[in-house]
């Protein structure tokens, strides 16, 4: 996001740069050309030296603590910022209170798309807030961080992140359809590559790109998750905290919720979603390992 942001959006150089281990910004720093960007030693220096803040974090505790130490800055006041943090809607408009009352500006941002398709800019950025706000978000979204666009401006924040946490549940639904049909279509008979065939014809797009990672091995032999399975099991989480909230059944999530749980018992922090796939085969009587 940050380099699609440097090479397409407009803004007035540097882009400033804050990852709690500041390693990592310092090495995407580097790859970005000269003057484009710097890294930001600190939260406050993030806020003072910028007019929009964007925020990414892995869960809902880390952007509440992150929001709260960039609010202590005095020149937070004014200030717009962006949250793409996949986390509960509820969380998302506490976020939007705690901003407001600290005189800044607030417009939730999460987006779709795995790490490949951020890197190509490639992402589905879903937009809640007050229009106003949501129209200066706009112009780093599609055609620079995105390829399309959800605009519910002048919507609640948090209808943003309810669409974002309903959505997962039918990119965790696939990964379970797959991993099941994968397993099948081996013991039956049929054979992986045709049903991938089938696949290819029928669902070009995710679900294709799914079944690649799944007959190649993806699933297990990255040193780093694409969606890693923890990540997936707090969006299932928050996913049922909300269909509890309104009487609604998930039975299908829980299934999956519970295949994750046992790709984290099997690959620890390298668990990714697509792991599922590993676990439906060990049920089935197959290794993990395709």
């Amino acid at each position: 996001m940050v380099k699609n942001l440097v090479e397409k959006g407009t803004y007035t150089a540097p882009l400033l740069v804050y990852n709690r281990t500041v390693a990592r910004a310092e090495k995407l720093t580097s790859t970005l050309p000269s003057g484009k960007a710097r890294v930001a030693s600190t939260i406050q220096d993030a806020v003072k030296g910028a007019d929009i803040i964007f925020t990414c974090v892995g869960d809902d505790k880390a952007i509440e603590e992150t929001i709260n130490t960039a609010l202590k800055s005095p020149e937070a006041k004014g200030k717009l910022f962006v949250d793409c943090s996949t986390v509960h809607p509820d969380t998302t408009n506490k976020l939007a209170k705690t901003i407001s009352e600290a005189g800044a500006e607030f417009v939730a941002c999460p987006v779709f798309g795995a790490p490949a398709m951020a890197d190509a800019g490639q992402l589905v950025c879903v937009l809640a807030g007050p229009k106003a706000q949501v129209d200066r978000v706009k112009p780093y979204c599609k055609g620079v961080m995105g390829r399309a666009e959800i605009d519910y401006a002048d919507q609640p924040h948090g209808a943003a992140t309810r669409l974002k946490i309903v959505g997962n549940t039918f990119i965790l639904n696939m990964v379970e359809t797959l991993s099941e049909g994968h397993t099948l279509a081996e013991k039956c008979g049929l054979g992986t590559d045709n049903l991938h065939a089938f696949i290819e014809t029928m669902f070009p797009g995710p679900y294709t790109a799914y079944s690649n990672r799944l007959r190649q091995g993806d699933y297990y032999k990255r040193e780093e998750p694409a969606f890693a399975a923890k990540l997936a099991r707090k969006d299932a989480g928050h996913a049922r905290s909300l269909a509890e909230s309104c009487g609604c059944k998930m039975k299908g999530l829980e299934v999956a919720d519970a295949h994750l749980k046992d790709v984290i018992e099997h690959s620890g922090d390298k668990g990714d979603i697509a792991g599922i796939y590993g676990v439906v085969r060990q049920e089935s009587g197959l290794k993990f390992e395709n």
